[in-house]
C-alpha cells in the first residue's frame, strides 16, 4: 500500500532516557498510532530550521497539542496561567500552517493545533477558560483529560466524517478561540460555548479540533483526513 507522507508537529522538551536527561524531539506515540491505522506514514517534524520548506514534500500536515502561544502573536499580554511557552514552536509552526493553506495541503490541528490555525489566520485566543466560563471542565487537573460533549454543526465538514451532530469527548485545555480569524467557520462548541472545533473556507481540508481525538476511540477523523491525504477522499 501506497502510505500518504504525514507530517506531525512535535514537542522539544527534556526528556529521559535511560540514565540521560537530555533535550529532545518526541511526540505522544498516540498520534503516531492513529496516522498508521489510518493508513499513513507518519514523520515527525522537528521545529528547527526552515520547517515549513518541507510542506512541498508532504500529503498532510497534523499541528499537535502542547503548551501555549505566546500571546504576543495576537497583541496581548500574558495572562498569569498562560504557560509553556516556546516562541521558536510558534514561529515555526505559524509558517507551517501559512504554507499548508497556501497550497492547499490537507491539514489537522488538535488542541494547540487549532490555537495556531486561529492565530496564523489573525485571530485571537481566550488565555485562560476558567475566567470565561466559571469551571474547569475542560482541563480538571494535571494530566487528566476531562469528558465533555461537543455539539457540531449539522452541515460542517466534520459531522460528515463522524456521521453524529454529538460527539463525547476527551478534553485537555485551557485556552480557546476568540475572535476568529480569516475564512474560519465554528464547527462544533461546548455545552458553555466553548469553540471547540474551526474549519477553513474554500480550502480541500483544513480542519482543526480543541479536544484530543488521538486519545479517543473513535477514529473516523484520522481516516478521513489521511484518505484526503492519500487523494481518495
Amino acid at each position: 500500500m501506497n502510505r500518504p507522507l504525514i507530517g506531525i508537529t512535535c514537542y522539544i522538551e527534556t526528556a529521559s532516557f535511560a540514565t540521560w536527561h537530555v533535550p529532545s524531539a518526541l511526540l505522544p506515540l498516540t498520534y503516531i498510532d492513529k496516522v498508521v491505522d489510518a493508513g499513513g506514514q507518519p514523520v515527525l517534524l522537528p521545529l528547527a530550521g526552515d520547517p515549513a520548506k518541507l510542506v512541498e514534500r508532504l500529503d498532510g500536515l497534523i499541528v499537535a497539542g502542547g503548551g501555549d502561544v505566546d500571546p504576543r502573536w495576537y497583541g496581548q499580554a500574558p495572562h498569569p496561567e498562560t504557560n509553556y511557552v516556546r516562541r521558536f514552536r510558534d514561529e515555526a509552526e505559524v509558517a507551517l500552517v501559512c504554507r499548508a493553506v497556501e497550497s492547499d495541503l490537507p491539514f489537522l490541528g488538535i488542541c494547540r493545533g487549532l490555537h495556531v490555525l486561529n492565530v496564523a489566520m489573525g485571530g485571537t485566543l481566550h488565555q485562560h477558560l476558567p475566567d470565561l466560563v466559571g469551571h474547569t471542565g475542560h482541563a480538571p487537573a494535571p494530566a487528566t483529560f476531562g469528558k465533555l460533549p461537543v455539539l457540531l454543526a449539522p452541515d460542517s465538514r466534520l459531522a460528515a466524517i463522524t456521521g453524529s451532530d454529538f460527539l463525547d469527548c476527551s478534553h485537555y485545555h485551557h485556552q480557546a478561540a476568540d475572535r476568529l480569524g480569516h475564512g474560519l467557520t465554528v464547527t462544533a462548541t461546548a455545552e458553555d460555548g466553548t469553540v471547540e472545533a474551526l474549519e477553513l473556507d474554500g480550502h480541500p481540508f483544513a480542519l482543526a479540533v480543541q479536544w484530543h481525538p488521538e486519545a479517543g476511540d473513535d477514529p473516523s477523523l484520522f481516516n478521513a483526513f489521511v484518505a484526503q491525504a492519500n487523494g481518495s477522499a
